[in-house]
């Protein structure tokens, strides 16, 4: 009875031969996770300057149903990013689940008299004004990156 050689020096064949060793991630999705932290990273700062721009011309109260909202466009890009990172290998297109978390706060917002469906929508945007700057970024400064 001959077993296959399994010494030290023999690198495992596959994943599951590794245990719990994880292979790492490719080049390009390395890229993908370091355009998702600068988009993040954008979202964030695009959200601050605007949050105490709104508040200093309005109102706290309009400020906070812009920060609503832009938490909401966050929580939105986070599981847009989730689909596209599984698009390919376990799923074969998008999903239009995340829209729904757009429609239930916009329907939230009309019902409660506290919050106001236009500072929330355009908080929402904010994460496309984000995605927006970064592209015009990288078509004018390409080597910046």
């Amino acid at each position: 009875m001959n077993s296959p050689d399994l010494s030290p020096e023999t690198p495992p064949q596959n994943a599951n031969e590794a245990g719990a060793m994880s292979p790492e991630p490719d080049p390009s999705m390395q890229e993908y996770y370091k355009l998702q932290q600068e988009l993040f990273r954008l979202i964030v700062l695009f959200t601050a300057v605007a949050f105490v721009a709104v508040w200093v011309v309005y109102s706290a109260n309009t400020a906070l149903n812009y920060l609503i909202g832009a938490c909401t466009g966050v929580v939105y890009l986070r599981m847009l990013a989730r689909n596209v990172e599984q698009l390919g290998r376990e799923r074969n297109s998008l999903s239009k689940t995340r829209l729904a978390l757009l429609v239930g706060l916009i329907l939230v917002a009309s019902r409660w008299d506290q919050l106001q469906i236009l500072p929330i929508f355009l908080g929402f945007l904010t994460y496309k004004a984000a995605v927006l700057f970064y592209m015009l970024r990288t078509a004018i400064l390409p080597d910046s990156n």
